[in-house]
């Protein structure tokens, strides 16, 4: 494709042929770009150029072959419809082992540097997998595009889409502030055990629930959460499954659905004993090799005993269930940072 016919060739990179590189860019691909095992490492995408959905404009031939390679095959196609094959999308970032660089000074900086690349889409049969002898198949088929779930929490991700998006909500909040030439904000990241249960507390120490408690009810009958209650009457709180984001009354610290809808991943490992051993500045156990993670704050499927905040639990990190979300924390910088207004003096 030549610059500018709108082929090929004005989509993946801003490197490409037909685009003007600064000597800084220039420099970078001559030298770094496409090193090692991966081609494309290092190389920016080119977001200027939109995608052309619409097989009635595509440009060329090879913009066919390039788009056909995106959905299912066609043998694998019914009913009229042909979609993206969802195994294709995938997302590739790298971290710093910062807490194994820490203990081990024997090793290079490069050493500690770890590749992750994950399937990014939700799992959509978890609606039926996890329920036998249950109709499921509308959540199966609506939950995860229609727009009549746009504000409810995603479920059907595992412990590691959770940890790669974060990554990738950090890389996109950065690119904004970049161009805006504002700093780069902290990452965002799974909260630890204990940073999730001080935030599901609301401020309330020694409370049951978020609300306080130790009832599922306020004083006029009505559910507080998103459950499983009565004797298993799931509609009986104004919810079959899962509920919109902002559902019920927010906790004190204007937190929503700390208790119910969904479970949350945290960034913790989980040990039965690790209260015995934890530190109390900031307590978190995070071993690499326990695929034992910790969910907190119970689910529409559960009953209330799950909801309270001190109840831990856990699933595999690879497992993905239609009943376990997640919600993304950064690391306060104090009120100058946030521009919050000067909340007092303590000098």
């Amino acid at each position: 494709a030549t610059p500018g016919d709108g082929g090929i060739g004005e989509f993946a990179f801003v490197d490409q042929e037909n685009e003007e590189m600064t000597p800084y860019d220039q420099y970078m691909y001559d030298n770094y770009y496409g090193m090692g095992e991966d081609f494309y490492a290092g190389r920016k995408i080119n977001n200027d150029v939109d995608l052309i959905w619409d097989t009635a404009e595509y440009p060329d031939e090879y913009y066919s072959e390039v788009m056909d390679t995106m959905y299912i095959p066609a043998e694998e196609a019914y009913n009229g419809q042909r979609t993206i094959d969802v195994d294709k999308l995938k997302f590739q970032y790298t971290y710093m082992d910062i807490q194994a660089a820490a203990r081990d000074k024997s090793k290079r900086r490069k050493d500690f540097i770890k590749k992750e690349e994950v399937k990014i889409y939700p799992d959509t049969t978890v609606w039926i997998k996890d329920f036998n002898y249950s109709y499921n198949e509308p959540m199966h088929n609506d939950y995860f595009w229609h727009e009549a779930y746009g504000d409810y929490p995603v479920v059907g991700v595992n412990w590691k889409q959770a940890k790669a998006f974060c990554a990738w909500r950090t890389l996109y909040k950065n690119a904004y502030q970049k161009s805006r030439d504002r700093n780069h904000v902290n990452s965002f990241r799974l909260p630890g055990e204990a940073e999730w249960e001080y935030a599901a507390r609301g401020g309330l120490e020694s409370a049951t629930f978020p609300w306080g408690g130790p009832y599922a009810k306020n004083d006029r009958g009505c559910f507080l959460a998103n459950f499983k209650p009565l004797r298993g009457d799931y509609a009986a709180d104004q919810a079959l499954y899962t509920v919109e984001a902002d559902a019920y009354e927010p906790n004190d610290y204007n937190l929503y659905n700390m208790a119910g809808n969904v479970s949350e991943w945290v960034a913790s490992s989980y040990d039965p004993a690790s209260y015995e051993y934890t530190s109390t500045m900031n307590p978190n156990v995070n071993d690499e090799d326990n695929m034992r993670k910790v969910v907190r704050g119970g689910s529409w499927k559960d009953v209330a005993y799950f909801l309270q905040v001190s109840t831990r639990d856990y699933e595999y990190a690879d497992s993905a269930r239609s009943y376990i979300g997640f919600r993304t924390v950064q690391d306060y910088m104090g009120t100058d940072v946030t521009l919050n207004e000067n909340l007092g003096d303590a000098r």
